[in-house]
């Protein structure tokens, strides 16, 4: 697609697949090329896609991304800076999609914390859900969510995971099911830590802190 189409929000696109690569898992990833040529519809094949993202028009958690194969995934903010859109990458019950938010909402990406380990005295590396990492004492949890600011990923909130926080399910049968968390059942040697939600009753692992009274992604 020519520069003028992107300035005029012309879409149109066919289909295509390709391998993703990158931080995020292989399964829970989309290339950019596809998400520029399939989703956004800014290119008519992949040549017109490869170009727009060479020519770095297109931001992934505020920084330019020139690898067509780069793989966004949950929680990550694209942006198309001559179009002034912005979107945030969440999960749907057939896979990944993008939804548009404002300018404001894209300036901070929500995180998850999947592991931690000690680095250092009173330092503590959290190892979050996308692929990045961050050293802090600000004592997180596994499951906690950290409101990071974009691009330099500094912490602005904490979101615990506990009960009464808002969630969303992003995997398992439950996607897309949100609401509050009204019961956590703590996890064995042998079985692992279940969450309800209302009706729905689901792996820990599985759901997303959005909000600690309101979910900041809607």
């Amino acid at each position: 697609m020519h520069t003028k189409s992107i300035a005029t929000g012309q879409r149109k696109g066919v289909k295509w697949t390709s391998t993703a690569r990158g931080p995020h898992r292989k399964a829970r990833s989309i290339p950019l090329v596809k998400v520029v040529r399939d989703i956004l519809k800014y290119a008519d094949n992949t040549k017109e896609a490869k170009r727009i993202i060479q020519s770095q028009k297109v931001l992934v958690d505020k920084r330019p991304i020139r690898d067509h194969k780069f793989g966004v995934g949950l929680m990550d903010v694209v942006e198309i800076p001559e179009n002034k859109k912005h979107f945030i990458v969440l999960a749907g019950e057939k896979g990944l999609h993008l939804k548009e938010v404002t300018a404001q909402d894209s300036k901070h990406k929500l995180c998850k914390v999947v592991g931690k380990k000690v680095v250092g005295k009173n330092k503590v590396q959290y190892n979050f859900h996308d692929g990045s990492n961050i050293i802090s004492d600000k004592g997180y949890r596994v499951g906690d969510t950290v409101v990071v600011e974009l691009p330099q990923r500094k912490p602005v909130e904490h979101i615990e995971y506990k009960k009464g926080v808002d969630v969303v399910v992003v995997q398992g049968r439950h996607t897309t099911a949100h609401g509050t968390v009204d019961e956590i059942e703590e996890g064995t040697t042998t079985r692992k830590s279940l969450t309800r939600i209302g009706d729905v009753k689901t792996l820990t692992e599985y759901v997303f802190p959005l909000g600690k009274h309101k979910a900041l992604i809607e």
